[in-house]
């Protein structure tokens, strides 16, 4: 029997829209400048909140776990973003430090993967990061427990105000569990949709014998 979540579902469609070109020959030797610019495109062709990827981890019995954060930056370290050491993620990341990356941005029919190890960032880095952000954010870290079992929302509001209260009279308040992270990828990969679905695929894997440091590698969609 049909039902309305089939019906729903089969009645989508993607990128119903006109979808840049990718000509992978320009392609530049390492990932990093591709990524900086197809981000760049992004955010100018209107892509709503191009900045939140998903992040996979697996815990130490291997069992995948995936979840929406905020980038922070990318450079020449790796991909950064921030959580609570104490939380599933960190301490996913404790036991296995090794995760993935995937964004996704529709409006241009755009997907960029990231995969390797990751470095935790130090206590200076932690402090500068979380205080550079918004009020709320360092009321949130302040508030911590993150991914642990909640009673009530009562209990949550309560340490959210009392946490919001700490973070306006203490700005410079430190959250000792909170952490940066990179992922510092050996594996890149850029994928660009194709109405014909002739999609674009192009992989760069970190290759230290590679004079650039890196070998690019077309897929099959």
């Amino acid at each position: 029997m049909t039902t309305d979540f089939d019906r729903a579902l089969r009645s989508l469609r993607v990128w119903d829209t006109a979808l840049p070109a990718f000509d992978p020959a320009g392609a530049p030797p390492e990932p990093l400048a591709l990524f900086h610019d197809w981000f760049t495109a992004a955010v100018v062709a209107g892509q709503s909140e191009p900045h939140t990827p998903f992040l996979a981890t697996a815990d130490e019995d291997g069992r995948p776990d995936v979840r929406v954060v905020m980038l922070h930056g990318a450079d020449a370290r790796g991909w950064h973003f921030a959580s609570h050491s104490t939380s599933a993620k960190g301490r996913q990341l404790a036991a296995r430090p090794e995760a993935a990356l995937g964004f996704y941005w529709p409006v241009q029919g755009r997907q960029v993967r990231v995969r390797g190890r990751v470095a935790t960032g130090t206590p200076e880095e932690a402090y500068e990061d979380l205080h550079a952000r918004t009020t709320g954010a360092l009321a949130a870290a302040l508030v911590g427990r993150q991914s642990e079992v909640l009673d009530s929302p009562e209990t949550l509001a309560e340490a959210s105000a009392a946490a919001w209260r700490r973070a306006e009279a203490e700005p410079d308040a430190p959250a000792p569990t909170w952490t940066p992270y990179a992922i510092e990828p050996d594996e890149v990969e850029f994928f660009q949709g194709d109405e014909r679905r002739r999609h674009v695929r192009l992989r760069y894997r970190r290759t230290p014998s590679s004079p650039d440091g890196w070998i690019r590698e077309l897929l099959w969609p």
